[in-house]
């Protein structure tokens, strides 16, 4: 159980991390430029992502497929993430 609790404060100090590169960037630069709404959205991207793996690898026995399970989860993260920031797919998503 120990181990499982140091996962998920694992998950929260990386998005913490995470979140730390824009707020640092914008200090040092015009061309970051998030709002209170970016920070949440990203936080929550990032914390629902790190959750839903979490549970894939507690609750998938063989390894194999929670690997694959998590490569596809983490996938989707990357493609979500860079249709909000640059519209690739210009859906009304992203507000294209």
């Amino acid at each position: 159980m120990m181990t499982q609790n140091k996962r998920l404060m694992g998950i929260l100090l990386t998005v913490v991390f995470i979140l730390f590169i824009p707020l640092v960037a914008m200090q040092f630069t015009d061309e970051v430029n998030w709002d209170l709404f970016d920070f949440v959205v990203a936080g929550v991207l990032l914390l629902v992502t790190g959750i839903v793996c979490e549970v894939v690898l507690r609750k998938v026995r063989k390894q194999d497929n929670a690997i694959a399970l998590v490569a596809v989860i983490l996938a989707i993260l990357f493609l979500v993430w860079a249709e909000l920031s640059v519209g690739i797919f210009g859906s009304p998503f992203a507000g294209s």
